[in-house]
């Protein structure tokens, strides 16, 4: 077992709380205060559930997705049922325009920040909730959504920011660049309008809450990390070497608060050591950093 799982693994077995199940996803609305849309909001929540306050997650789906992609069954339970039975509320949602919510699709412009900003304002006042332990997760396109929300609003009860190989901007998603790749590639790429509600890299130097990006050596969608290098410098804080204010940032488990470059490349761990079934060690270790004791 190679020194990066087993300080996992340790985190698990320091960190776990006692559940083991999952209670089941009981929806719930919420208002987009822009567009006025009725969002569906779905809450898995533990077995140990009634037993004081407990840490949050909300998760924000990748590209076009909702809420489904985290409900959907699955061996052990769905990601969310998994989430919840490890000691977390967890809460997914559908954004404007998509499952069961109304409105129309923004492809996480504003109107789906905004969205994403009551929802996690709702969760953390949930009274099974600790609201001073609400962590943001994102995965790939979620990126987007998650940053611009969280650069908007800085006063988001959100304790930490995970996000699992998100996106950088319009040449990862709109194919404006020589990959022509992303969902995103009928807009023009000097739609500068369109373009400044959805670029992470650009969010991504105001949000100032800690900041854990995972990323394997073969992304999911594109052809290097570049956009994962580009996003830990422009969160890292200028004292540190980065363009932005976030007072911890990580890439996987290196060394915090540190800005790689071409010249000076990260390790990379392989595609089949995959990080997205471990967000919930990782959030856990977040909490043990920075929200050690627990207010219920």
């Amino acid at each position: 077992m190679g020194a990066w799982v087993a300080r996992l693994v340790l985190v698990v077995l320091v960190s776990l709380p006692a559940a083991t199940a999952a209670l089941g996803a009981e929806r719930a609305s919420v208002t987009n205060p822009t567009s006025g849309a009725t969002l569906a909001v779905y809450v898995e929540r533990p077995t140990t559930a009634g037993l004081g306050r407990l840490p949050a997650l909300v998760l924000v789906p990748g590209g076009r997705g909702a809420a489904s992609s985290f409900l959907r069954p699955a061996p052990g339970g769905s990601e969310a049922a998994q989430l919840a039975a490890q000691g977390f509320v967890v809460a997914a949602f559908d954004p404007d325009g998509r499952g069961a919510s109304g409105g129309g699709e923004d492809d996480n412009g504003s109107i789906h920040q905004d969205g994403l900003a009551a929802v996690v304002r709702y969760v953390a006042a949930l009274p099974d909730v600790d609201p001073a332990r609400v962590g943001l997760v994102s995965y790939s396109y979620g990126v987007t959504m998650a940053m611009g929300a969280l650069a908007r609003y800085p006063d988001l009860p959100v304790l930490f920011y995970i996000d699992w190989e998100g996106p950088a901007n319009r040449h990862d998603t709109g194919g404006c660049d020589a990959d022509r790749l992303g969902h995103l590639q009928d807009r023009a790429c000097d739609d500068e309008a369109f373009w400044s509600e959805r670029e992470a890299s650009t969010f991504a130097l105001l949000i100032n809450v800690p900041y854990l990006r995972l990323q394997s050596r073969d992304d999911h969608v594109q052809p290097d990390n570049d956009h994962a290098l580009l996003l830990i410098a422009n969160a890292t804080a200028v004292e540190y070497g980065g363009n932005g204010h976030s007072p911890w940032t990580r890439l996987n488990d290196l060394e915090p608060n540190r800005v790689f470059s071409e010249a000076n490349p990260p390790v990379w761990p392989a595609k089949d050591l995959d990080l997205q079934p471990r967000i919930g060690e990782f959030a856990f270790d977040l909490l043990r950093r920075f929200a050690p004791s627990s207010s219920g």
